[in-house]
């Protein structure tokens, strides 16, 4: 619908092209007040008390009257609407009304709504503005302009938080933040996981095309048939971010702290405590200089991680690209398969005192009956209770885990067969380190979520800093604490026997096991959008497919987490080196070189960081495979 303000410019023009009239309207121009042109408008409108008059003798002259203002019309709109517009508009606020049932009413609907709105705007009882924000807003929303105060009305308090939004505006102050009550914001980043838009949109187009496949081409079909797409994709430009500093740097710790937490002290064992501590130092800075290369990248060439890659390099980078996210997250999947199923069996061996010690295997079957309908959800806020008790748990656990660790410090002191650098087994520490900070996925669509997107780089800073002294402490108090005895989960070295320890251990399981769907929705929607054109909302037969194509990625997650259950520390570090380091260390700088780099300088880095990154991948991938075939 066109908004009233392009409407006004273009009255006089429609009313200056009746036939007849042209030497009545010839000082009308854009510097003629609307008052004018409403009065000139209301002579060639047909009132409600006409059209009734009409009604009883001919549709004929009804139709000529509405469409084309003849000149009886005119007279009678002399007397009825000129003169008396004003006055009769106290009586009867809609007068002059859009005759929607007749033919031609779409051509003249938006003079008589102009018409209306003028009228309420210079009246001296105005309409009640209830409906005519809404309506306004809605127009307003459909001309591409979004309000965000109407976005408050869909959580609970949205009522008091869009008035006291509209006050602020009111007022000429800057709009409040308001805390994010919801946990849906946080699952919307999946949803837009890479920059890639994953969840499935239903366009109701489909249905109406399966229903003309049914009944053969009408009327209504186009001419020229329009492609239908692949996939429906909101680009990032047209996503107005509205978080704030405060709200990324939140979704960015809940993206980045997961399980890797837990691997660093066996970790620290495989490197030694200096040098792992050395490491985990620069891997983050390292990590900190990819991201920031793939966000300036994207100011560059916007779009998502993939779409980046195609637009330089081609389609076949694109593909690499998803490729490796889909790999790298269904690797997640099946370390943190195995990372339940040994914490579930330590738990049980610790409730039954030894007496129920059962294989790591069956305890990775066992998921299989929670992981299948989790599986098959599309629409991410039906977890979003799951994934906020996941993360209430993973808090709980991470704060307990910390002051044991402390206390046996403080008691016994650091372990006396702590080694500073371990030579045999260091290869194992880096991919193990670079899992724990993997988390690029989720950079873009922070980004995209943020008022202001050019302050990224101060969030991700001060996060990364955050986040390796918290890795780092992690890491070392676990191997100076327990030495050569930690075990893959350090969960696992806590007293058994203490009640609170086991039900740490079985809440951080349950944790763990309702966020691995959420770690596989990335993967599974980048396969479907390449092997499925519809959507299946309207075929039961797609709709099935589909189904059977998401079980069977759950299979193959879980075969490989059988194949991985019994190194379960290599298993997490070739999935580090194999799958994360590429998309870190690797695509960022190949990336950024074709579409930034002008200068030398910045051309040197970028080349001597994808040498690192492919140097990385061949020596910790080929040792790390050694190391697991060597046992």
């Amino acid at each position: 619908m066109s908004s009233p303000a392009s409407n006004s410019n273009s009255i006089h023009q429609r009313i200056s092209s009746s036939p007849g009239k042209s030497h009545r309207l010839s000082t009308v121009n854009d510097e003629t007040s609307d008052e004018f042109k409403a009065e000139l408008l209301r002579k060639h409108l047909v009132s409600k008390e006409e059209r009734n008059k009409s009604n009883t003798n001919s549709p004929s002259h009804a139709n000529s009257a509405s469409v084309s203002g003849a000149d009886n019309t005119g007279s009678n709109n002399n007397n009825n609407g000129a003169g008396g517009a004003t006055e009769a508009s106290e009586e009867s606020e809609e007068e002059f009304s859009a005759p929607l049932d007749v033919p031609g009413a779409d051509i003249t609907h938006h003079l008589y709504a102009w018409e209306r709105q003028h009228r309420n705007s210079t009246n001296g009882r105005p309409r009640s503005m209830s409906f005519s924000n809404v309506q306004s807003a809605l127009e307003s929303q459909s001309e591409g302009e979004v309000d965000h105060s109407l976005g408050y009305l869909r959580h609970p308090g949205g009522f008091r938080r869009q008035y006291i939004a509209n006050r602020a505006r009111e007022r000429g102050d800057q709009e409040p933040e308001f805390a994010n009550t919801t946990f849906v914001d946080y699952l919307v980043l999946f949803g837009h996981f890479a920059g890639e838009e994953l969840e499935e949109i239903e366009e109701s187009s489909e249905e109406g095309r399966d229903d003309d496949r049914r009944k053969g081409r009408s009327e209504r079909d186009p001419l020229l048939p329009r492609p239908i797409p692949i996939r429906k994709r909101s680009t990032s430009a047209a996503r107005r971010g509205t978080a704030s500093v405060t709200q990324a740097v939140l979704m960015l710790l809940k993206s980045f702290i997961g399980t890797g937490i837990l691997f660093l002290g066996r970790a620290f064992l495989n490197g030694g405590l200096y040098f792992s501590t050395a490491v985990i130092i620069f891997i983050a800075i390292v990590n900190m200089w990819a991201y920031l290369l793939l966000i300036y990248t994207s100011y560059k060439v916007p779009g998502s991680f993939g779409d980046i890659g195609g637009i330089l390099y081609g389609n076949k980078m694109r593909l690499a690209i998803l490729a490796s996210i889909a790999i790298s997250q269904m690797g997640f999947v099946s370390a943190y398969t195995v990372f339940v199923a040994e914490n579930l069996r330590a738990f049980v061996v610790a409730v039954s005192e030894s007496n129920l010690n059962l294989p790591t295997i069956l305890f990775i079957l066992m998921q299989i009956p929670i992981l299948t309908p989790l599986a098959l959800y599309r629409n991410l806020t039906k977890l979003s209770l799951t994934a906020l008790i996941a993360d209430a748990f993973i808090l709980i656990g991470i704060v307990y885990l910390f002051w044991q660790e402390i206390a046996v410090l403080v008691a016994r002191g650091i372990a006396k067969d702590v080694v500073l650098f371990n030579s045999t087994s260091y290869p194992l520490f880096i991919g193990t380190a670079v899992f724990a900070f993997e988390g690029i996925g989720l950079i873009i669509p922070v980004v995209e979520s943020m008022r202001e997107p050019k302050k990224f780089p101060y969030v991700l800073s001060g996060v990364m800093v955050a986040l390796t002294a918290l890795f780092a402490s992690s890491g070392f108090l676990g191997y100076a604490a327990f030495g050569s005895k930690i075990q893959t989960v350090v969960i696992s070295n806590l007293p058994q026997d203490d009640k609170f320890v086991q039900s740490v251990q079985f809440l951080y399981s349950i944790a763990i096991l309702l966020s691995i769907p959420l770690q596989l929705f990335p993967a599974v929607r980048i396969m479907e959008a390449g092997l499925f054109v519809e959507s299946g909302k309207y075929s039961n037969k797609v709709k099935w497919k589909k189904n059977l194509f998401r079980l069977f990625i759950v299979f193959i997650c879980i075969v490989v987490s059988i194949l991985g259950a019994n190194d379960l520390d290599k298993f997490v570090s070739l999935i580090g080196s194999l799958a994360c380091v590429p998309l870190c260390f690797i695509y960022p700088p190949l990336l950024h070189l074709k579409a930034c780099a002008k200068s030398t300088f910045v051309r040197c880095t970028d080349v001597a960081m994808l040498v690192f990154g492919i140097a990385l991948v061949l020596f910790t991938t080929s040792l790390t495979i050694a190391a697991m075939l060597g046992e």
